[in-house]
């Protein structure tokens, strides 16, 4: 049996499961979940996925998604 693990690594080193696959440059929600312009508020906390690394072990691999946090003047640039 083969079992493939997925995490977020937040900027700070923390790091989170998650269920679902993300890609490069795709907006995210402090859980991890897909965010999609534009945005009510630029008062959001909101990360990009910057780097994908695999590591791959016997019986297991492990995707961890690099973020960055945005920045308020890139979030007001998404703001309707």
């Amino acid at each position: 049996m083969h079992l493939t693990t997925r995490q977020i690594m937040y900027p700070e080193g923390d790091n989170r499961e998650i269920d679902h696959a993300l890609s490069i440059n795709q907006l995210v929600d402090i859980n991890g979940f897909p965010l999609t312009p534009p945005f009510p508020t630029a008062k959001m906390i909101v990360y990009r996925v910057f780097r994908i690394a695999t590591e791959s072990l016997k019986g297991e691999d492990i995707i961890r998604y690099h973020l960055e946090q945005l920045w308020r003047d890139e979030l007001e640039e998404l703001v309707q």
